[in-house]
């Protein structure tokens, strides 16, 4: 069975304003908002407004202004918030968890803007 876009995850109902968020910046197809458990001193999330399951999904099926517009997002808050790197100092991480292997919690594609602090290893070392 395909992993199938649920229009009642979390994100969906933040979409439609059922749901508050502590909006970072918004545009005509995408949403970026705080996380509300992050995981580094900065940590926010950029969903899509289209109902798009996964990046591959996303970058199949959304037209050309969605995926240049969710592109340019990432890019804008992370100059927003000022993690962009200079001079060697500063970053931060993009994440996106897809399907149940990389145990992806909601059914709406949302990339992590992780910064703030030295992030570690990409994944933890499998013995």
């Amino acid at each position: 069975m395909p992993y199938s876009y649920d229009d009642q995850n979390i994100f969906a109902k933040i979409l439609r304003g059922e749901i508050p968020c502590k909006k970072v910046a918004e545009s005509t197809h995408c949403l970026a908002f705080h996380d509300i458990a992050p995981q580094a001193p900065q940590h926010v999330l950029v969903i899509p407004k289209g109902a798009y399951v996964t990046y591959d999904d996303f970058a199949q099926n959304a037209s050309d202004a969605e995926i240049a517009d969710f592109t340019r997002m990432l890019a804008k808050v992370c100059a927003q918030l000022g993690v962009c790197p200079t001079e060697g100092e500063g970053g931060y991480r993009l994440i996106s968890n897809a399907g149940p292997d990389a145990n992806q919690e909601v059914p709406h594609l949302h990339v992590h803007i992780l910064a703030g602090t030295n992030i570690g290893p990409l994944t933890a070392k499998r013995t």
